[in-house]
């Protein structure tokens, strides 16, 4: 068995979470006397410019099986009115977690959602990659969408138990999230019309939720 997966009310009564935002570009050292029995994270940078300074929140659901990345400017958009570099955006998050001692954890599937606005022929896509600090694994997941399209957006992202990639058992690795926003103009009316993408709502705000998994660390053989 590759180990015990906890959810639900077993993973709430193990562990309490805390969050630490305080500064969006920590440095090390990330946590003073972390305690043994509590999720803690630290987001150590949040950089792109998808998420501008100040326009991106991340919290700790109170059950600790998920965290929440706000956005409220990320914006991607081709034709009128758009610069040159507006058809892409992007926001990398980099995250820092201290986890109970014996325990590493995965991310097993994210939600995004959002809205989009493209003219016939226009297209777009949203992408992320996932990968953990200092090792070669990463996961990747991409949706497309085409024009004509004027509704909300919404997409998931699944992986599979044996495809996660977890965090190595008793190091402290950043955990680096890449968000990306691109649209195409294709053969759409680029001087009368503008086509757009975004990971918000119509409040400004939307939360992306990325839910983990849980395994027990195996212990080394014994020597003989």
């Amino acid at each position: 068995m590759p180990g015990v997966l906890l959810a639900g009310g077993a993973l709430a009564a193990l562990f309490a979470s805390t969050l630490s935002v305080q500064n969006p570009h920590a440095t090390p050292p990330y946590f003073e006397d972390p305690p043994e029995d509590e999720i803690v994270i630290t987001v150590a940078t949040v950089n792109g410019s998808g998420c501008p300074k100040g326009t991106a929140a991340v919290a700790v659901s109170p059950d600790n099986k998920a965290f929440t990345v706000t956005y409220s400017d990320y914006l991607a958009q081709v034709g009128k009115g758009s610069t040159p570099t507006d058809f892409r955006k992007n926001c990398q998050l980099s995250l820092v977690m201290h986890v109970p001692h014996g325990f590493t954890y995965a991310i097993a599937s994210v939600d995004y959602r959002g809205y989009a606005f493209l003219e016939p022929g226009a297209s777009s896509i949203s992408k992320a990659s996932y990968y953990f600090q200092g090792s070669s694994e990463t996961t990747h997941h991409e949706h497309p969408y085409t024009g004509a399209y004027n509704d909300n957006w919404q997409a998931t992202d699944e992986t599979e138990w044996a495809h996660m990639v977890w965090a190595p058992c008793g190091e402290l690795r950043n955990f680096n999230i890449n968000t990306e926003l691109r649209v195409n103009a294709g053969t759409s009316d680029t001087k009368n019309t503008t086509s757009f993408m975004t990971m918000d709502s119509t409040d400004g705000e939307v939360g992306t939720t990325y839910h983990f998994a849980w395994k027990k660390c195996e212990k080394a053989p014994a020597k003989r």
